[in-house]
């Protein structure tokens, strides 16, 4: 929606006034801090046709304004400055994050009490691998009674099951199994392990013992395990240091969803952009509901061996998005590079993109 440029500025103004205060504006605050060289009066008008375009809202008949999303939105999208970190910013945000690495061993429970800390927030660190296929079987015979599971995955990671057998077993029928899955169950996903695949492997196999289930189980188990999402949720608390959520009941149930492992973003979205890019959810953009009254900005990682990962913050829609993005950035891209998944120098400050509602928006 095209607006004029003195709306544009009388919008910004109002917009950064609202989160430095957490009070309704008035037209009198705008005119000693925007610099617009025009009257309260004009102001006024200015701000009553804003109100009509969905903009701002008035709370209160005799009171000031303050954003509706719409009006966050067109912040966000045109009118905020894409705010730099200083070199020493920078250098202590980095100096901060190696020492919770070394100290903590690289657990994204790390991650996120970091994010939490610098933003004043409360932060979720979430890494995901992505086509975790078996690489290779070993089905080791121990005894009549007894075998090992042993599985590699394409991401070097071995896992392995001791199988007791209430029935004895010869060692030639194990390293048919073994030679079977080799055969058939390598370089699939989970959802590609079917009860056809299985029933005919047991064919192949002879087997009438249920041994192929067993093993079939186990490799379903483990592609599973691997594929899911790690989350960790830090800083809840921090909400309460908010006047929007003062009130117990709001507090307490955004609280309670973000404890509970609720996502902040839809799975299908959840890893889009590249290392250190940005993605604002504001207010009613949000798919969950207990979000609706929350903004939410993330920034995306790549720790490499097919793991990528996000960070990001919730807070009121009031947030101060510039410096939260600033932040996000360069901690998402330190973390690529000591994981890893990037070799990209570091940031003067924040250089990233800004991805809106699905489009990209460049520095």
């Amino acid at each position: 929606m095209a607006i004029s440029e003195r709306k544009k500025k009388i919008l910004a103004a109002l917009v950064e006034e609202y989160i430095r205060t957490a009070e309704p504006v008035g037209s009198k605050a705008i005119a000693q801090s925007a610099g617009l060289g025009c009257s309260s009066a004009t102001i006024r008008n200015e701000l009553s046709e804003l109100t009509s375009l969905g903009f701002l809202e008035q709370p209160h008949t005799s009171a000031g304004r303050v954003p509706t999303p719409a009006g966050y939105r067109m912040y966000v999208n045109e009118l905020m400055q894409r705010q730099k970190l200083s070199l020493e910013e920078t250098e202590e945000i980095n100096a901060r994050m190696n020492q919770k690495l070394q100290q903590l061993d690289d657990t994204i429970g790390d991650i996120s009490r970091l994010a939490s800390q610098l933003t004043d927030y409360p932060a979720l660190a979430l890494t995901t691998r992505t086509a975790v296929t078996i690489r290779r079987f070993d089905i080791i015979y121990v005894d009549a009674n007894t075998f090992i599971i042993v599985v590699m995955l394409s991401d070097n990671t071995v896992k392995n099951k001791l199988v007791h057998l209430p029935i004895s077993v010869d060692q030639k029928q194990v390293q048919r199994l073994s030679s079977l899955f080799n055969s058939g169950f390598t370089g699939i996903t989970d959802d590609q392990i079917t009860p056809l695949l299985i029933n005919s492997t047991e064919r192949a196999a002879d087997d009438t013992m249920g041994l192929t289930s067993v093993i079939a189980a186990f490799a379903i188990e483990v592609l599973s395990a691997s594929a899911a999402p790690s989350s960790f949720i830090s800083g809840e608390n921090r909400l309460l240091h908010q006047p929007e959520f003062r009130d117990p009941d709001k507090a307490h149930k955004l609280m309670g969803y973000l404890s509970g492992g609720g996502y902040i973003l839809p799975p299908e979205n959840d890893f889009v952009g590249g290392n250190g890019d940005i993605r604002v959810l504001i207010g009613p953009e949000n798919v969950a509901e207990e979000l609706k009254d929350s903004s939410v900005v993330i920034a995306s990682y790549d720790a490499g061996d097919n793991t990528k990962g996000l960070i990001g913050v919730v807070g009121p829609t009031r947030m101060d998005y510039s410096a939260v993005a600033a932040k996000l950035s360069v901690l998402a891209q330190g973390l690529s590079r000591r994981l890893g998944g990037s070799t990209e120098a570091p940031p003067e400050g924040m250089h990233n993109k800004l991805i809106i509602k699905g489009d990209n928006f460049n520095e």
